[in-house]
């Protein structure tokens, strides 16, 4: 009986026990997370994982790979301990131990950092090309860091090769053919290098930054102007868990200067700083003008011959802070500020006549002295909060930003061995020793909020709002003396301006963007309205008001053949909207020879634009074309013509004799065809051939008499040759054909330069000598404008000869960046003036 009891109980604890093993076998549980690269924190696409069963032999219960963003889910079944591994190609493998139980069926790795494999294979060498271009949908992007001549040279010498980017003879900068663009620093809009990139740009040393974005079709969510698109200029600051830091010196024969750039993380917050510092020290230039007075027959009446050179010198400062702090992984908090100091010092000598050609007779001349120191600064704050939702890519941010654009502008002119004809003593006696201070200031707040979200998986919704309050305020006093120089300066309350510009910008948007399979699609809708009010308080200026209302679409289809391949095509309209340059009535005479003067009347130019884009990117071969055909019926346009002093309305004090009068109207009716073409070709390990193309014919027209048309074709080239790993040796050039302008044309323009880079301690300290067209000092640069009886030409001479050597030493060996909101401020609304080689005026105070 005992027996049979025990044999019973044996049977049912056995039955037990396989119910009780099948029930564990039936377990499902789930292992999920992210693989990341551990310095650029990218997911890791294609990443093998493999789980094993604790000491059951090295047979895995289930594989997967991760998807294109890293990520993975796998699925299995069983109680029990297991082993978790991750491997990737030149990657160290990821080891992790888990168990599941009859209450834990879910495990969440988190996120996992994958970093490279250190072991070398003898005799085996894997050569990767870092393209220096990458193409997104609406943007082209060039990777200064990563050439070698940055260490030497300044940022303009940079944007030569930045494709869809052309700098002629005289460094003024077209973005697709077009001088209205804006500049942005680190995603922001920089309203001193907008206003004055040239000169900026020119001290701003190439290694401070780290790549250069050219927007060409911003969505609506950005501001409405700038036809050309936007400039971001990214700037140097890295760093991980620990602190990196970068020092560098650069000299020339021109100047020098040197940065430090530096990153601490520790955990949540990390912050990033950086300074630099550049002086330069300029060859002097050297002009030679000639205007003509012509009658109806082309016949000139008076000459005017203006010879001048001029000596200038700068110096630019500027720093910046940025922190990001990550609050949880669904919130972020990012902050930044910035300082940047821009001067100018340059002293002229001139010397001026003018005589009957028929009979060679001196009517009147003088000899001028003249000094200018400019000043432009910049200082900004910004805060922006990022909220993110467990729905991949639904982001709110709110923004909010403050700036403040201080100028100074002092300008000393004195007036030596003045004489005149009989006829001419009224007006020789206009021209007046001069000192002239003056200040300008714009202060700006601005606040937006941006909301974006997918849904039904293939389609994204955005929308945002923003407002902007600026104050700008200028004041100009000016004194004068007797027409011999020898009298007491005196303030002279009528050549001299003090006004107040209150703007005030309301903006709205939406878009719409569908991604299904390789196809793309984006549909945008900006609203504008402006309000500008002017008030003076001193000058001849009157007030006035000025809205603007604008409503801005825009829309781009893609087509992605693979990751490395897309082809699109794109309509937009931009806008330009004048600024108080334009605007400004106020008559300035300074020189009664050319007299100037703004237009209250004027509207928002707009163009509109389409745009045809094929990119390809290699490891051999890479390129990037554009043909876009873009037009505007209603373009300002600066008009010079020859007038009677005594037809300027209000104008004090008229001779009767003629000048070179210049103001601004809604006149211009252009159209443009261009193409721009990038190439990088690598047809053997450590060479490359670079390629940078622009070229379009344009057709301008006033809609009456002015007409001009013509072609203008830039190109850039370079062939770099890397040696035994730490030898780099390039070899560029760039040519210029002569270009048209409503009134006039330029001429071609070819340069060149060579540089020789040497790294030490794997790439820790890097020495550069660069050196720009060795054969040939000087540079002549010709412009012609002509009008119905007028014709004015130039020549300008200078020099583009340099030598140059750079060092940089790099501490610290993590590479990160401080987290950005991905939605932030960036302010771009009005077209400046007064710096643009356009605004030709001949007279002794340019």
């Amino acid at each position: 009986m005992n027996i049979k009891r025990i044999v019973m109980a044996v049977m049912l604890t056995m039955m037990l026990a396989v119910c009780i093993k099948a029930q564990n076998t039936d377990v499902t549980y789930k292992v999920r997370g992210e693989v990341v690269d551990s310095l650029t924190l990218k997911g890791e696409p294609y990443a093998t994982i493999s789980i094993f069963r604790k000491g059951a032999g090295d047979k895995p219960v289930a594989m997967a790979v991760t998807d294109l963003n890293g990520k993975f889910n796998v699925e299995s079944r069983g109680e029990g301990t297991y082993v978790f591994t991750i491997s990737s190609m030149g990657r160290n493998t990821i080891r992790r131990t888990f168990e599941i139980g009859a209450e834990r069926k879910t495990i969440n790795m988190g996120r996992l950092l994958i970093t490279d494999s250190r072991t070398e294979l003898k005799g085996v060498e894997v050569v990767a090309y870092k393209p220096l271009v990458k193409a997104d949908i609406d943007k082209l992007s060039y990777s200064v860091a990563d050439d070698p001549e940055s260490k030497t040279v300044n940022a303009i010498d940079m944007l030569k090769k930045v494709p869809m980017v052309t700098v002629d003879g005289q460094d003024n900068i077209k973005v697709n053919g077009s001088t209205s663009f804006k500049v942005y620093v680190n995603g922001k809009p920089n309203n001193m290098m907008s206003n004055n990139p040239s000169e900026v740009l020119k001290s701003m040393p190439a290694s401070s930054i780290k790549k250069i974005e050219v927007i060409t079709n911003p969505g609506p969510k950005y501001d409405a102007e700038g036809v050309g698109g936007i400039l971001n200029i990214i700037t140097e600051g890295k760093g991980l868990e620990g602190y990196t830091a970068t020092v560098s010196l650069r000299g020339s024969n021109t100047g020098g200067g040197g940065g430090v750039y530096a990153t601490v993380k520790e955990r949540k917050l990390t912050v990033s700083v950086n300074y630099n510092n550049s002086i330069q020290n300029d060859k002097k230039t050297y002009s030679d003008t000639e205007r003509s007075v012509t009658d109806d027959n082309g016949v000139p009446t008076t000459v005017t011959k203006d010879s001048r050179t001029t000596k200038p010198n700068s110096q630019w400062h500027s720093g910046s802070l940025e922190a990001s702090y990550e609050i949880d992984s669904l919130r972020l908090i990012t902050a930044s500020l910035s300082l940047s100091r821009y001067s100018r010092k340059e002293n002229s000598d001139a010397q001026t006549h003018t005589l009957a050609p028929a009979s060679g007779t001196g009517l009147y001349g003088y000899s001028s002295d003249i000094f200018n120191k400019d000043s432009y600064s910049s200082v900004s704050g910004a805060v922006d909060y990022q909220r993110s939702f467990s729905v991949k890519d639904r982001l709110l941010t709110f923004s909010y930003r403050i700036e403040s654009d201080p100028q100074t502008n002092k300008q000393r002119i004195r007036y030596l061995d003045m004489y005149a004809g009989e006829s001419w003593t009224d007006f020789i006696n206009r021209i007046k020793n001069q000192d002239m201070d003056g200040d300008q200031s714009s202060t700006e707040h601005t606040f937006q909020l941006d909301y974006t979200t997918p849904f039904a998986k293939h389609h994204t919704f955005e929308t945002g709002a923003k407002y902007i309050l600026r104050d700008n305020k200028s004041t100009n006093d000016k004194y004068d003396a007797a027409t011999d120089g020898n009298g007491e300066l005196a303030y002279d309350k009528d050549n001299s301006s003090h006004f107040k510009h209150r703007n005030d910008i309301f903006a709205a948007y939406l878009g719409y963007g569908l991604s299904l399979a390789k196809w793309s699609a984006r549909l945008g809708l900006r609203y504008e309205h402006t309000l500008q009010d002017v008030k003076y308080i001193v000058g001849r200026g009157s007030d006035f008001r000025k809205n603007f209302d604008d409503l801005v679409p825009s829309a781009k289809l893609g087509y992605k053949f693979s990751d490395m391949m897309n082809i699109s095509l794109s309509y937009k309209m931009r806008i330009s909207r004048p600024g108080i340059y334009y605007l400004n009535p106020y008559i300035n005479d300074t020189n009664p020879e050319s007299i100037s003067q703004g237009n209250s009347n004027l509207d928002s130019e707009k163009t509109h634009s389409f745009d045809l884009q094929f990119s390809s990117f290699a490891q051999k071969f890479s390129c990037s074309l554009t043909t876009s055909y873009s037009f505007t019926n209603n373009s300002i346009q600066n008009v010079q013509r020859m007038v009677n002093d005594n037809d300027i309305a209000g104008l004090p004090n008229p001779t009767g004799k003629q000048v070179l009068y210049t103001t601004y109207y809604n006149i211009g009716k252009t159209q443009n065809v261009n193409f721009n073409g990038y190439v990088s070709w690598n047809p053997l390990t450590d060479t490359r051939f670079t390629l940078n193309a622009w070229g379009g014919y344009s057709h301008l027209t006033d809609g009456q008499s002015l007409k001009n048309h013509g072609w203008n074709v830039s190109l850039w080239t370079s062939l770099q040759q890397t040696i035994a790993k730490t030898w780099t040796v390039s070899l560029s050039a760039y040519m210029q054909t002569p270009g048209v302008s409503l009134q006039g044309k330029t001429s071609s323009l070819f340069s060149h330069d060579f540089s020789v880079s040497k790294s030490f301690m794997d790439k820790r300290l890097n020495i550069t000598f660069n050196c720009g067209n060795p054969f040939k000092k000087y540079f002549k640069y010709n412009s012609d404008i002509s009008g119905p009886n007028f014709a004015y030409k130039q020549q300008y001479r200078f020099c583009m000869q340099y030598v140059a050597l750079g060092v940089s030493y790099r501490i610290g060996k993590l590479q990160a960046r401080v987290k950005k909101a991905e939605r932030t401020i960036e302010n771009n609304d009005v077209k400046q003036g007064g710096g643009s080689s356009s605004d030709t005026n001949m007279g002794p105070g340019k």
